[in-house]
This record gives C-alpha cells, structure tokens and sequence, in this order.
C-alpha cells in the first residue's frame, strides 16, 4: 500500500489594501454590491495563493487540502507520462496540483485541492499508476537476494581466463607483442641500410642496364594478425559476459521502488538470520559448480548460459535456507504475485544476451551461438567453494571491490558448531 500524509493548508482571505499595512491582522466587514456583508480575517501578508478581499469585493475563505504520495524516484517517469500528459491529465480532470520533486533525495509527490474529494482521487489515480507500472516488465528490478561467489579469487581468476578465451584476448595480446617488436626490427634493419648503393653497368652495343641487386638487403614482413571475426559473427561480445567480480547465485529478483520498501527488505533479512542459520543444521555449507547449461533457447541461440550448481553432501540444506528468506519476504508483501508463483532454480550465470550493449534499441530476442563454448566447456570443473553470507543486493550500483553493493547482509557458518555437554 502507498504511504499518504495529510497536510491540510490554511488557508485565509488577505487585501492589499495599505490602510492594513499597519496591522498583521484585523476583522473586517464589506458590503458587496448586493448589500451583504460578509466579515473576514485579513492578513496584511499575504501569498499568491491566498484569496483576497478588496474593497467592494466579498469572499469566504478557501479551505485548501494537500496530500503527500509516497512514490519513489523510479515511479516519477510513469505519473509524469510522456512530456508531461499523464500528470497535466490528472490535474485538469480533478483541479489540482501535482507537484513532483526533482531531487533523488524525495521519494514524495505532493496533490494540492480545494477538497478532500478532489486530493483523494487523485491519489487513488496515482496509486493505479504505481500498480501497473511495478508489475510491468517497463519497471526493472532493483535489489535481489544474492549469495555472492566472487568472494573467492581462484574462481574469479578463472572466470577472467575464460573471458579471455572465448573472445581470443589471450591471442590478440602476444600477436600484438609480436607485431611490436617486428616493427622494430624492420625499422632498425631500414636505418642501417640507409645508404646502400645500386651497381650499373652498360654493356657496350646494348642500351639494357644491367643491375647488380646483390647488395641490396631482403626484407621480409610478417603478415599482421587480422583480428578475428568469429565471435561478433556468433554474437559474442564482451558485454554479454557476467563480470567476474559480480559473480553470485541469484536466491530472489525484487522491485524496491521507494526507500520505505529498500528499509522493509533490509529489517526482513536481518530478522530471520537465526532461521536460515537453522536451515543451515548450523554447518558451512559448500557447492560445487560443473560444466555449462543453457537456460533460455538452443545451444544455437543461447540467451543465457550457466554454471550448475550442486551442494556437496546432497542434504538439501541450502535450499531450505533459500526457501527461508523467499517465505519471509513474500509474507512481507515485498514479492511480487508473479514473481512469488516461481520455483527456485539456483544457477551462476556466466553470459546473458540481455546485457549486450547496443547502439540501437530494437525489440530483435538477443542471443548468441554457444554451441563452440558448450563444446569447449561443457564439462568444466569450476571448484568447489564454500557460501559464507546472503546479502540484499543493490544492482547497477557497486562497491569499491566491485561487487554489488550491499544494503544489508547475513552470515552463514564458517566452522562446525558443537554443542558441548557436561556429564555427570
């Protein structure tokens, strides 16, 4: 539900009349043109809002009503509507004002009316706004449950090598080197023989010349090293690649559209430490990652490949403990229906098609041919590697090791606790 605060505005009738100017406030009474006097409180300072009574004129005071929206930055865009529509639509509909911060600091919209009936619509309009944008694919996720694996730097460093070769950085690197230093010596070798001279000769009755080419030196060029197309051909690129300091398991997607639902979601966490450390029987927990999978089409037309994840000792610890933080933030209403309907399939992406960095934006499904990386590193042995922590991850936003930033965090075991008894 949308957080709204009521904050009614007082508001009184003024003039401008320099007869006031000595008094802040004063009663007063004025004949209208039909002989009914009407008496007011004048204010000597008054604001452009404020309605104001002059000689001859006769007003009641307006009563004013204002109500602030709790909305988040994100959702600004969708009350707004293209240049403007949405909100300009409201407002002329309902006679009221909406008023959108542009600081990033407020997460607040303010309606301003002259009734309660007229603010309260709009409100709800605004909240049907918020419905449908949050539960569109036009709103991205912001925060995720994530059990970070970049934490260890052998798989790291093994992620980086497999980058490298798959896009043949490794190759590009020497033939480069190579390139260098041919140069050089091709340069060195012209300098030297700078000044060589040519031998001409004229045999007598010939007009040929002859030219003796045996001092001349040979020089041979190695051809450059063409950079290969195959992996753009493919539609590989770098961007499609997970960086490796972000490498995670994935336990939960969320949209935290306003700082009240990102506090909501860091107390959840924090709250159930002890049950997933139950979850846990209380033990380390290890996973293995083997081999590559393909998520989302063929091999053909991979969108997202994949390490499988297999937990060492098979007693289903860590899905219980997942299962865990998915229950208390869906009884939290911070999980959307649809996202709250899907089954748990922990996996370590290593490519993502959806990540390719375009110059254009087209509606095209992206994908890639995995089928050489499937051939190359389907059975792979990434290694073992203990989960020590959950954290509630923030994307597109990192920290100074690279990982996503985090908002809030658990442990997990990291050594055998026994229960020592005294017996007697």
């Amino acid at each position: 539900m949308t957080s709204m605060l009521w904050r009614p505005v007082s508001t009184t009738a003024t003039s401008s009349s320099p007869s006031l100017e000595a008094s802040n406030m004063k009663d007063v009474t004025v004949d209208s043109e039909d002989g009914v006097q009407v008496r007011a409180t004048i204010s000597a300072d008054f604001t452009n809002d404020e309605r104001r009574v002059t000689e001859g004129e006769s007003s009641c005071s307006v009563e004013k009503h204002s109500i602030s929206v709790e909305v988040g930055t994100s959702l600004f865009r969708f009350i707004k509507g293209k240049g403007g529509s949405t909100q300009q639509k409201i407002e002329e509909e309902l006679g009221v004002k909406i008023t959108i911060p542009t600081s990033k600091q407020d997460d607040f919209v303010t309606i301003e009316g002259t009734s309660v009936d007229s603010v309260t619509s709009a409100a709800e309009k605004i909240q049907a706004i918020i419905d449908e944008s949050v539960n569109s694919r036009n709103l991205d996720y912001s925060h995720f449950i994530s059990l970070p694996l970049a934490i260890h730097p052998e798989l790291v460093d093994k992620l980086i090598k497999f980058q490298n070769s798959i896009l043949g950085n490794e190759d590009a690197c020497v033939n480069e080197d190579e390139d260098t230093t041919e140069n050089k010596e091709v340069d060195q070798l012209s300098k030297e023989n700078a000044d060589v001279a040519v031998e001409l000769k004229v045999e007598d009755g010939s007009a040929a010349v002859k030219v003796n080419l045996t001092n001349i030196p040979l020089v041979s060029y190695a051809p450059k090293a063409s950079k290969s197309s195959t992996s753009s051909d493919l539609g590989i690129d770098k961007s499609i690649f997970i960086k490796p300091k972000t490498f995670h398991l994935t336990v939960l997607m969320l949209k935290l559209w306003n700082k009240d639902r990102v506090k909501r979601a860091t107390e959840v966490l924090q709250s159930i430490s002890t049950q997933v450390m139950e979850a846990l029987d209380n033990r380390p927990l290890s996973i293995r990652l083997k081999g590559l999978d393909c998520m989302k089409g063929s091999l053909a037309k991979a969108r997202v490949l994949y390490a499988p994840v297999e937990e060492i000792g098979s007693e289903g610890r860590l899905l219980r403990a997942c299962q865990v933080i998915i229950d208390a933030y869906t009884e939290a209403g911070l999980v959307l229906e649809n996202d709250a309907k899907q089954s748990l399939k922990l996996h370590a992406t290593v490519m993502n098609a959806r990540h390719r960095k375009r110059k254009t934006w087209t509606k095209k499904v992206d994908s890639f041919d995995a089928r050489g990386i499937f051939k190359q590193y389907g059975s792979e042995e990434w290694g073992e590697y203990l989960i020590r922590e959950a954290h509630l991850s923030q994307r597109f936003s990192f920290d100074e090791n690279g990982y996503y930033h985090c908002c809030t965090s658990i442990t997990f075991p990291e050594e055998m606790q026994v229960n020592v008894s005294t017996c007697k």
